[in-house]
């Protein structure tokens, strides 16, 4: 038997309609992994990698957050999203059709965006969560002044001046993925500004009780990713000072390539090497023998 896929559409908490794709595995799940899309990626980049932990008995979850791929209205300007909806209403949704779907332990998988949203996303019973690639996107947190320079330019001045003009973000016409909805694109923005982040949003609008997570968390920083090099990492690392958390920095040489990136984590180039021990951590904290899982 063999992993099967399952295109779904559910509704947000507000009702908005979302697209989905549940991936399956050939027997019982003994576990269940949510996954947090990195910014204006559509799930489709993550269908390889959600195939290969299914393949282990980890029933997977990929969607498109609003405003995204299959979950886009026709047109992006006017289109009323904030990032904060992905958290609040959007990611609770897709946990809770998982669960409609089985019963086994639930974990989280963060690329990107999708690990900064973990702790404003309220109400779940997360076994355990994985960044890869996720940040606290302050400007000043670059090392390099070319990277601050860089970061400041487009949350100061690339951010509102294109939605304003576009009524969006045009990430695609930047080769960064999909358009973003202008009110995704300017909260982030104006996180962005914030030394605190999306800490910083939380502090002011919901408090910090989500961040209080005590639970196994993992972070992997990419040492060549200039989106999120490894002192950013580490900077959203030291918002969940509770969790029983930990970083690894990736190299490169290390799993025998050039160079990895921002998006190349979940490229099916890294299946003999760095996905296996990412899918480790889920299989050890859902309690199963990891040899026997992926026989």
């Amino acid at each position: 038997m063999s992993v099967s896929t399952r295109p779904i559409r559910f509704s947000a908490a507000d009702g908005y309609e979302l697209a989905g794709e549940l991936f399956l595995p050939p027997g019982r799940p003994v576990g269940q992994v949510l996954v947090a899309a990195a910014m204006g990626v559509p799930r489709r980049y993550y269908g390889p990698f959600a195939t290969f932990l299914a393949e282990a008995g980890l029933q997977t979850l990929a969607f498109d957050y609003r405003g995204i791929g299959g979950s886009a209205p026709p047109r992006l300007r006017g289109f009323p999203a904030r990032l904060e909806d992905w958290a609040t209403l959007d990611l609770p949704a897709a946990a809770a059709e998982l669960r409609r779907h089985g019963d086994a332990p639930l974990f989280w998988l963060g690329h990107s965006v999708g690990g900064q949203l973990f702790g404003l996303t309220e109400g779940l019973d997360v076994r355990g969560a994985l960044f890869v690639a996720s940040q606290s996107g302050y400007w000043r947190n670059w090392e390099t002044p070319r990277g601050r320079l860089a970061i400041f330019a487009f949350f100061w001045g690339l951010v509102p001046a294109l939605t304003l003009l576009l009524g969006k973000l045009p990430m695609r016409l930047l080769g960064q993925g999909e358009d973003l909805p202008a009110g995704v694109a300017r909260q982030w923005a104006a996180w962005g500004r914030d030394p605190d982040y999306v800490l910083g949003h939380a502090r002011r609008t919901r408090g910090l009780e989500h961040f209080d997570y005590r639970g196994p968390m993992r972070f992997y920083a990419i040492a060549d990713d200039p989106y999120a090099p490894p002192r950013t990492v580490e900077r959203l690392h030291g918002f969940f000072p509770h969790a029983a958390g930990e970083l690894r920095v990736v190299e490169p040489a290390a799993l025998g390539v050039p160079r990895i990136g921002h998006f190349g984590p979940f490229r099916p180039t890294f299946r003999e090497t760095l996905w296996p021990e990412l899918r480790s951590f889920f299989l050890s904290r859902a309690g199963v023998e990891i040899e026997a899982a992926v026989r």
